[in-house]
């Protein structure tokens, strides 16, 4: 799936330690897409890679296309719901452009 907005909040790491002992890192940032109602997401970025490229690439305010993944878990009989980003872009600006084509 994709989307487009404008990042309005970058949530600090977290970091952990799975069961079988592998270290994880993750980091949670926030867009708003603009729409007037459900403008909102929270989105998800998991693995030392992908943290690092989504604090060097992205500042808040940019304006950034999203490639995600929806994931739904449970536990203990309630159902949790992530947004997985796996691509985030630069918003591609649509320029303008004037086009002189009258004759002289």
């Amino acid at each position: 799936m994709k989307i487009t907005g404008k990042i309005t909040k970058i949530l600090e790491k977290e970091s952990g330690t799975s069961k079988l002992g592998k270290d994880w890192v993750k980091q949670t940032f926030i867009i708003d897409t603009g729409e007037k109602f459900n403008n909102i997401a929270a989105f998800e970025v998991f693995g030392s890679e992908k943290v690092e490229n989504l604090n060097k690439y992205n500042k808040v305010g940019d304006d950034v296309e999203i490639d995600f993944n929806i994931s739904c878990n449970e536990w203990n009989g309630k159902y949790f719901t992530t947004l997985q980003a796996w691509k985030i872009f630069k918003a591609k600006e649509e320029v303008a452009t004037e086009s002189d084509d009258l004759p002289y």
